[in-house]
């Protein structure tokens, strides 16, 4: 059987690696788990001698001799190479086009936003971006909005089929979520992140990071 491994660190188990994991639960592609702790010396050196970028996750596919990084590519190459029951990208060359348009949009215009709220809230007291922050939150509730919208008459984001904008959809609405809860202002995304939820690959993936929730910073309260 060809060896996959599949690098992630504690807190990418819950926001970039899981877009790959869920890929690879989806289809029960064997492979190996390796977390990296990139706060070990040794362990972050060796990591880098992999992908010197250092960022996760990244596949190491050792019968074919590739090294593959960024999770929506990692589930392009499972895709071509070890293709399963469910098929991330359409056949056909303009829906793939949408399937990847969709996958940016949710990396780009909702995980990222939600990145800049959350990495401020790890700047030290007296350093946050408070103007950043703001913006940030503007762009997560216009994203939002266009997803509300969108997902009014579909089940997955590409209609009927789970694919590869799909699990971009699962961290970047589900911390999204917990930083400026939605579920009452924009339903349809909100039963669309229940449908996330409710996927098998999803409801396993999100299981296993519960150990490494703790890690999620919590938004700090004003000091009187």
């Amino acid at each position: 059987m060809p060896r996959r491994r599949n690098h992630g660190g504690p807190s990418e188990r819950s926001d970039r690696a899981c877009l790959v994991l869920i890929a690879l639960y989806e289809n029960g592609t064997p492979f190996e788990p390796h977390i990296v702790d990139l706060g070990n010396a040794a362990a972050a050196g060796e990591f880098k001698k992999l992908w010197p970028i250092g960022k996760f996750p990244v596949l190491r596919d050792e019968a074919r001799d590739r090294m593959v990084p960024e999770s929506s590519i990692i589930i392009e190459y499972l895709d071509q190479h070890y293709p399963g029951k469910t098929r991330f990208l359409p056949a056909d060359p303009d829906l793939a086009r949408q399937t990847r348009m969709r996958d940016r949009f949710f990396d780009l215009y909702l995980q990222l936003p939600m990145q800049k709220v959350v990495g401020d809230r790890l700047r030290p007291p007296g350093k946050g971006d408070a103007f950043g922050v703001e913006q940030a939150k503007v762009q997560l509730q216009t994203a939002l909005g266009m997803v509300d919208g969108d997902m009014a008459t579909k089940t997955w984001a590409m209609g009927e089929s789970f694919g590869t904008a799909d699990c971009a959809a699962v961290p970047a609405l589900y911390y999204a979520n917990l930083i400026t809860p939605f579920t009452s202002t924009y339903k349809h995304a909100a039963a669309y992140l229940d449908r996330l939820m409710g996927r098998p690959s999803v409801a396993r993936t999100l299981k296993e990071a519960e150990p490494y929730r703790h890690l999620f910073p919590q938004e700090r309260m004003p000091q009187d």
